[in-house]
């Protein structure tokens, strides 16, 4: 149940409905008013995640300071961290989840970009609400408890002393990657199909995943895994500190969320094989189209000619334009000899 089964020329309905891509470019979209409530909602679910995160870690610090009398053993430790930004972020992605999506986090969003989840626009406007979110966040703290906040560090990330640039860049891709496959998963309409029996909440383990991730890197980075939160943090604390390392927390995180993204849709998800299957089985395109795009391509192989045609499948339409891009051409020539790689490029040079 809830499985594609492709048997011969056979290609079984699926029982499950996945969204139609998000447009690259909707101007449209900036004429709508949930747009702005969405961005409203990233703003202010980031802005308290930081504001309750941050207070935890700065609580923590100042429980186990034995200049203060403090106890080394006190405090809610690196566990209780851990479960302040898991359980914020479960309780923040239940929230907003019907309104915005529940991101709040900058790496998800590009990570959702990718798989063509959102637009454009939108992803810009929700990366730009959860870094002013943040600003705001730790600077609510920084009004209440600007001592404390001073000299306990901000809860600003930063690589831990005795770890490479590198080692902090590989657990930061690492934990983002978790984090950014698991929101994938949860939130898969595949799974909603198959698992209907199964009521699964996905603001859950998307929790969890945050949760697991903190209690792996908080040793390393602090833990990001989140630009907006160390954006946020760096920039009110404003110490060097803070900046040295800070390339980090941008560069780790996207990586992280690009290879999640390819990865669940590409290779769990094959979208490419998916949408092959669906062109070759669908009754509504003509036959003979069919034969002679499946022609030209072959044609294409050794010819300079390149005036072959394009095709474009979205749903039931098809688009077949004049000729390819000369660059795709020169890519085809290039790799005539490899057909290995040919076929995995253009899946359409296919024929049973």
């Amino acid at each position: 149940m809830g499985k594609d089964i492709e048997g011969g020329s056979e290609f079984i309905a699926k029982d499950y409905h996945d969204p139609p891509p998000a447009p690259l470019i909707d101007a449209e979209e900036l004429t709508q008013w949930s747009l702005y409530r969405a961005v409203i909602a990233e703003f202010i679910a980031t802005l308290l995640f930081l504001y309750i995160t941050v207070l935890t870690v700065i609580g923590y610090k100042s429980q186990t300071d034995t200049t203060k009398n403090g106890d080394v053993c006190g405090g809610v430790g690196i566990l209780g961290i851990a479960w302040a930004f898991g359980g914020m972020i479960f309780v923040l992605v239940y929230c907003t989840a019907g309104i915005s999506g529940g991101h709040i986090n900058p790496a998800v969003t590009f990570g959702l970009f990718l798989a063509r989840k959102v637009s454009l626009v939108r992803a810009v406007l929700y990366m730009v609400a959860q870094c002013l979110g943040a600003i705001c966040g730790c600077g609510l703290v920084k009004a209440f408890q600007k001592s404390y906040y001073t000299k306990y560090g901000g809860g600003a990330n930063g690589l831990a002393s005795g770890f490479s640039k590198g080692t902090g860049l590989g657990a930061e891709i690492i934990g983002t990657f978790v984090l950014v496959y698991t929101v994938f998963s949860a939130t898969d309409p595949k799974r909603n199909a198959r698992d209907s029996h199964v009521p699964v909440l996905a603001p859950l383990p998307i929790g969890f995943a945050v949760f697991m991730v903190h209690l792996a890197t908080i040793p390393i980075t602090g833990t990001g895994i989140n630009p907006a939160r160390s954006f946020g943090a760096a920039v009110i604390y404003n110490e060097d500190k803070a900046w040295d390392d800070h390339w980090i927390f941008w560069v780790g995180p996207f990586i992280g969320a690009a290879i999640a993204a390819l990865y669940h849709q590409y290779v769990l998800r094959a979208a490419a094989v998916k949408a092959l299957g669906s062109f070759r089985s669908s009754s509504n395109i003509n036959t003979s189209i069919k034969l002679l795009v499946m022609q030209r391509f072959k044609q294409s192989k050794r010819a300079w000619d390149w005036r072959i045609c394009t095709v474009c499948s979205r749903g039931q339409d098809v688009y077949i334009g004049s000729r390819l891009y000369a660059y795709w051409a020169l890519v085809l020539f290039l790799l005539e000899r490899f057909h290995l790689v040919c076929l995995l490029i253009s899946p359409y040079l296919i024929i049973n």
